[in-house]
C-alpha cells in the first residue's frame, strides 16, 4: 500500500509543475518554454519532472487529457436530462444543467484553460475541444441530443458552427475577466444555442 504522504507530495508536485507552465504559456508561450523554465519556476529539480514527464509535450498532453476525461464524465452524468431539458426549453427556463457544470469546471480550472485556449497556447487542443463538443452532441450514444435524419443542413458544417462558437464564447468568458457567474454563462449560451443569435440580437422574436 503507498504511503499517503507520498502520494499527496506528488499530486502537489504535479500542481506546481501545472501552475508554472500556465505562468509560463502566459508570459513567453509554449513553443518558447523549456522544460529548466518549469523547472526553475517550480521549484524541482529536473530528475523530479522527468519521473513524470518525458517533455514538456508529454506534460502538455496528460494536461489536457485530464481535462477532456473530467468533462467528458461531466457530460455522460448529465446527458438524459439534456433531452428533456431540451424539449421544454424556452428564454425564461433555467439554463442546461450540462452548461452549468461545464462552467463550474472551466471556472476551477480557469488558469489553464486560459492559457491553452489563448493566443499562446495550444491550437491543437482546440480542435480536440471541437472534437469532445461534436461527440456530445452528435455521438453513437442512444442519448445523442440529434438524430442525424432530423438534420435541415449538412452535418459537418452544423457541428463546426456550433463548436466553433461554443469555443469562441468561453475563450470571451475567460479573458474578460470572468465576470458572470457559470450559471448565467450557460443561461447566455443555452439561449443563442438553442434559439439562435438573431433571437439573442432581439431581432427575431
Amino acid at each position: 500500500m503507498r504511503d499517503s504522504n507520498t502520494d499527496l507530495r506528488v499530486i502537489r508536485t504535479k500542481e506546481s509543475i501545472r501552475d508554472a507552465l500556465v505562468e509560463l504559456i502566459d508570459e513567453k508561450g509554449f513553443e518558447a518554454i523549456t522544460v529548466k523554465d518549469i523547472t526553475t519556476r517550480a521549484k524541482i529539480n529536473r530528475g523530479t519532472f522527468y519521473a513524470h514527464f518525458q517533455d514538456k509535450y508529454d506534460l502538455m498532453t496528460q494536461c489536457e487529457e485530464e481535462i477532456m476525461l473530467e468533462m467528458s464524465k461531466i457530460a455522460k452524468q448529465n446527458l438524459p436530462s439534456i433531452v428533456a431539458e431540451l424539449e421544454t426549453y424556452l428564454p425564461t427556463s433555467e439554463p442546461f444543467s450540462l452548461a452549468v457544470s461545464i462552467f463550474e469546471y472551466l471556472k476551477k480550472n480557469s488558469g489553464f484553460m486560459k492559457a491553452v485556449l489563448g493566443p499562446k497556447g495550444d491550437l491543437s487542443f482546440q480542435t480536440r475541444l471541437k472534437d469532445f463538443i461534436s461527440k456530445t452532441i452528435f455521438g453513437n450514444d442512444v442519448n445523442a441530443m440529434i438524430k442525424k435524419e432530423n438534420l435541415l443542413v449538412p452535418g459537418q458544417y452544423l457541428i463546426s458552427y456550433i463548436a466553433s462558437a461554443h469555443i469562441g464564447v468561453i475563450q470571451q468568458w475567460l479573458n474578460s475577466g470572468m465576470k458572470e457567474s457559470p450559471k448565467e454563462m450557460a443561461r447566455i449560451l443555452s439561449t443563442i444555442t438553442v434559439n439562435g443569435p438573431f433571437f439573442a440580437l432581439g431581432l427575431k422574436k
